[in-house]
């Protein structure tokens, strides 16, 4: 499932991407998948990492010179990059899971050549609040989410960093309602009405029908789960 949309983060040939905090590496398969680019996953969670090198070993060609796909562990907030590393950074649902988040934001610009390109996205405030109201235990448990983001305070933060924030879109709006049902259910995933859910959003993953994605564009700007900003990094950072 992935939260960047590649139309307005176009990669060029050659591009070193970061993806941070990958978690099991949706986007940084999909950073090597959809150009001629050196992806770079990094996360906190060794566990997670392995999942992502087995996630992505049907879809790895280590013999194709024009990309590459690299995974390593570090902390957000110490990145071992030198300055002016990555043509491209990716940092999706990550920001709402740490403590520090602004030094992750002083990392990435660190990292990030001028004017490079940067999209950061993180739960939407409102759909985030209700989760928040039925159930304590969602943002509550080991690794959960510390924060709810007003986008438009979290778009100055990073404006203020020496970003230029040139594009916004919502996304995901059929998992919000998934959400609000687990959080109302929480503790009993097995309960028929959260399978069932769950098995729609599978079969709209794997699928990809026509009705779904129609449905979901329509509702993207109302209730769309997260929120999706593309910078550019100003020149003289």
């Amino acid at each position: 499932m992935k939260t960047v949309d590649f139309r307005y983060f176009a990669l060029a040939p050659g591009d070193l991407v970061l993806d941070l905090g990958c978690g099991e590496g949706r986007h940084v398969l999909a950073a090597y998948l959809e150009g001629e680019v050196t992806a770079v996953g990094v996360d906190i969670n060794g566990v997670d990492l392995q999942r992502a090198r087995d996630k992505a070993a049907d879809f790895i060609d280590a013999n194709d010179p024009r990309r590459q796909h690299c995974l390593t562990q570090a902390d957000a907030c110490r990145l071992p990059f030198a300055d002016h590393s990555f043509d491209k950074v990716i940092c999706s649902e990550v920001l709402e899971h740490i403590d520090h988040y602004e030094a992750v934001i002083g990392e990435i610009s660190r990292v990030l050549k001028p004017n490079g390109v940067f999209c950061a996205s993180v739960p939407r405030e409102w759909p985030e609040r209700i989760c928040w109201q039925l159930s304590s235990a969602y943002h509550q448990v080991e690794g959960g989410h510390l924060r709810i983001f007003n986008a438009a305070e979290l778009r100055r933060q990073i404006s203020d960093a020496g970003f230029h924030c040139f594009r916004r879109h919502w996304a995901h709006a059929l998992h919000s309602p998934y959400w609000w049902l687990k959080c109302l259910l929480w503790g009993r995933d097995d309960h028929w009405a959260l399978r069932s859910y769950h098995r729609l959003l599978v079969w709209d993953l794997m699928k990809r029908p026509a009705l779904t994605r129609w449905v979901e564009k329509g509702l993207n700007p109302v209730m769309g789960k997260s929120v999706v900003m593309y910078f550019r990094k100003g020149a003289s950072h």
